[in-house]
């Protein structure tokens, strides 16, 4: 990857990943400002970063994901910490308009951003805030925000796990799973749809399969039971569906790593241990389901590190 040289690369550093359901947002935070740049910095520039790196909460439904900061980063030349953030899709255009409020167009005129929304959401961009959308494809940031993130570790632990003893739910344990050769591996993307990828390198992929979410059953049947055994039946039904599927996929390309990420997972541990059990006892202990603490916010870092490359492009 191209880089430029850090210092010359403008403040704030954004990667934005708009999906049908959530938009997530990482944010690089530099701690190595120098005096002299701290001086010369602008205000909506302060203020951009106080209101990011204060607050947990923005209104009613944006969220920083607090616990996976990643901290002592160095990114571009430059020291700092890198925020997750994350909120509805449907909350969009009040962010456009934050931009526009805090007048982030005369620091930046282009955001790096991918996912469907990207293209959705163009015009209110430039209409709104004054900002160009430069619109990256989707699985080029996933794997590339993916193996980032992974390289660079959870503040000193690995960033893959898996769960040990998958059909035991008494002995069953998460594990650290080191991922430093990771080709080949099937790449389960669960967010809003399925994506399944066979990667062979950081720059060799192809998608096998995909789907999305749709009714699971005929409105009779959901009315005849309870939201919360509709719910767990729904989920069950899911994920086991894309358990069998990413088996055959690993089967069919003849590999046996396969990763799963996506905010499917998000603090959704009932479908991890399934997800880890399918694999197990179809395969009959040959593949393992392996997971990563980041789950959804990869094609967000990737983004981010196009970023770097179109400035210096520029």
């Amino acid at each position: 990857m191209k880089l430029i040289n850090g210092k010359k690369q403008t403040f704030p550093w954004f990667g934005m990943d708009i999906g049908g359901t959530l938009v997530k947002l990482v944010y690089f935070e530099p701690k190595d400002i120098t005096a002299e740049e701290e001086q010369e910095e602008v205000e909506n520039l302060k203020s951009i970063r106080k209101y990011l790196t204060s607050n947990t909460a923005y209104g009613r439904t944006g969220i920083r994901d607090v616990h996976l900061e990643l901290k002592n980063l160095t990114m571009c030349g430059r020291k700092g910490n890198l925020h997750f953030i994350r909120f509805p899709s449907c909350a969009m255009h009040r962010f456009i308009q934050m931009g526009s409020e805090k007048n982030f167009s005369s620091l930046h005129t282009t955001l790096c951003a991918t996912g469907g929304g990207a293209f959705k959401f163009e015009e209110d961009f430039r209409m709104i805030a004054d900002l160009q959308l430069h619109k990256l494809d989707e699985l080029d940031c996933l794997i590339q925000g993916l193996l980032y993130v992974d390289s660079v570790g959870f503040n000193g632990k690995p960033e893959c796990y898996y769960f040990e003893n998958p059909t035991n739910p008494e002995l069953c344990q998460k594990k650290p799973y080191c991922l430093d050769n990771p080709y080949p591996m099937l790449l389960v993307n669960m967010g809003s749809g399925v994506s399944i990828l066979a990667v062979y390198s950081k720059d060799n992929y192809k998608r096998v399969t995909g789907t999305s979410f749709g009714n699971m059953m005929s409105k009779e049947k959901r009315d005849s039971i309870s939201k919360e055994d509709l719910a767990r039946a729904t989920l069950v039904t899911i994920t086991n569906n894309i358990g069998s599927i990413a088996r055959m996929c690993a089967l069919n390309e003849n590999i046996d790593r396969v990763v799963f990420v996506g905010n499917f997972l998000r603090i959704n541990m009932v479908s991890m241990k399934l997800l880890a059990y399918a694999m197990d006892f179809w395969s009959k202990g040959q593949l393992k389901a392996l997971f990563l603490e980041h789950e959804g916010y990869f094609g967000a870092v990737g983004a981010l590190l196009e970023l770097f490359k179109v400035t210096a492009d520029q």
